[in-house]
């Protein structure tokens, strides 16, 4: 929390033409929350619910000048990293925020639904070798976590090893998200030095789903810049994206963009999104 009780989220990601992933569904995240925005744009792309049509990324210098401009005025209560494009990109950004005081969020972005690797080689070295070090929690998806790490995952144990080799390699705590794997119940599990709890939500069958993990990591990240603890930021950023994608406003041809305009106010008979049939399990800790 800052002196005057605004939460401050810094996004450092690309940007969406088509507004539901990256820096848009980012500041809208962030917007729904009540915290504040800023940015530091690392790509700009040409794309919609059908697909990405072209990307120009920016220059190293540009993404750091920009981080600078925040920092060194505004500042940050959490920094919230997504898309960072190259070798380069990475470096920059791990410099760049090493020694600032904010709560870092990587959400890797590494692979793309096709299955394809968003990244070079040198890149993902670089991400874990000298990005991931400098942050406290990364969200990686059951494919972005074996990159990382290496271990196929297939169940809840294969998550708990591969969030705990994610600590191992510098990370604070990992969330392990598990929209990827079969079943009804979509299954993450936040994994830190204290604990491995297990989260669990009905699976929604929709194709309006595009940036919901740009989405969960900067609900994640607004929440905490507000001064909500981890587990209560990942648990209100959990239910903030079942009711995104359960109220989406059904746009595009294809995958389509979720609903970001919920809001989360102050009052008690808001802190549940409307209308919301919600049925999350509660944290439940695996070393109890």
């Amino acid at each position: 929390m800052t002196e005057n009780s605004v939460g401050r989220v810094l996004i450092i990601a690309g940007s969406d033409s088509g507004g539901g992933a990256g820096i848009q569904a980012d500041i809208k995240t962030c917007a729904a929350f009540g915290a504040y925005a800023t940015t530091a744009i690392t790509a700009v792309t040409a794309q919609n619910t059908l697909g990405v049509q072209k990307v120009e990324t920016m220059s190293a210098g540009m993404v750091k000048t920009q981080i600078r401009s925040i920092l060194d005025d505004i500042g940050a209560d959490v920094i919230k990293i997504g898309m960072l494009a190259n070798h380069d990109i990475i470096k920059t950004v791990a410099k760049e925020i090493e020694d600032d005081s904010a709560f870092v969020i990587l959400d890797p972005v590494m692979v793309a639904t096709s299955g394809d690797s968003l990244l070079e080689p040198d890149a993902i070295t670089a991400m874990k070798e000298i990005l991931l070090p400098v942050c406290d929690l990364i969200t990686p998806n059951v494919p972005e976590a074996k990159l990382l790490t290496g271990i196929a995952i297939e169940d809840i144990d294969d998550f708990g090893k591969a969030g705990e080799k994610l600590l191992e390699m510098g990370a604070y705590a990992a969330l392990m998200k598990g929209g990827h794997l079969k079943g009804k119940t979509v299954v993450d599990v936040l994994v830190s030095e204290d604990e491995n709890a297990v989260m669990t939500a009905p699976r929604i069958r929709s194709r309006h789903t595009h940036g919901t993990g740009c989405t969960l990591s900067s609900a994640i990240a607004a929440c905490m810049a507000l001064g909500a603890p981890l587990d209560e930021a990942v648990n209100t950023a959990r239910e903030f994206v079942f009711e995104a994608i359960r109220s989406a406003p059904g746009l595009g041809q294809g995958n389509g963009p979720l609903n970001h305009g919920l809001t989360f106010g102050d009052d008690d008979d808001n802190s549940e999104p409307a209308n919301s049939s919600n049925p999350f399990a509660i944290l439940k800790d695996l070393n109890s």
